[in-house]
């Protein structure tokens, strides 16, 4: 009997390690470079429920500081493999950019920011993902501190 119970438990650990391999193969991507996220006291940024596809999504700015923020359109996207944060590849091939444009986001502001991602990333696989973008505690003209924030969401 313990003979049988050995042979099964031994059956489940193979089986959920092929399962958990059937993940990307990291080894042509990057390791996250986003290691402190979040740390902008009262600033968040969420994904709007129901609004997340595999091309793109919106996402809600919170202002609850005092802070003048100001934010932009350029943004990155990463990828949850085995606890870690790696940076989606870029499929798109040569030189790409951003509108340099900032929105505000007053003190006590709640914004919506919605992107496509499918020109630049394509489609992605299913899996957890995270969209990093900057912000800045604007106080003047060449007086800010730049943060990043994150917001963490699956595609099915």
């Amino acid at each position: 009997m313990k003979i049988i119970y050995l042979c099964s438990l031994f059956c489940l650990i193979l089986l959920s390690g092929c399962i958990s391999n059937q993940s990307v193969d990291t080894t042509d991507w990057k390791h996250t470079k986003y290691e402190t996220v979040n740390n902008l006291d009262g600033v968040t940024m969420i994904v709007k429920e129901g609004a997340v596809s595999s091309t793109g999504l919106t996402v809600i700015f919170e202002n609850n500081s005092d802070k003048q923020c100001v934010y932009g359109e350029e943004f990155w996207l990463e990828k949850k493999i085995k606890g870690n944060w790696y940076q989606v590849p870029i499929a798109l091939d040569g030189n790409y950019g951003f509108n340099s444009i900032g929105y505000n986001l007053d003190p006590s502001d709640v914004k919506e920011w919605t992107v496509d991602w499918d020109w630049l990333y394509g489609s992605l696989d299913p899996g957890e993902y995270r969209i990093v973008k900057d912000i800045l505690d604007f106080r003047k003209a060449g007086d800010y501190d730049k943060y990043y924030l994150t917001a963490d969401f699956t595609i099915n």
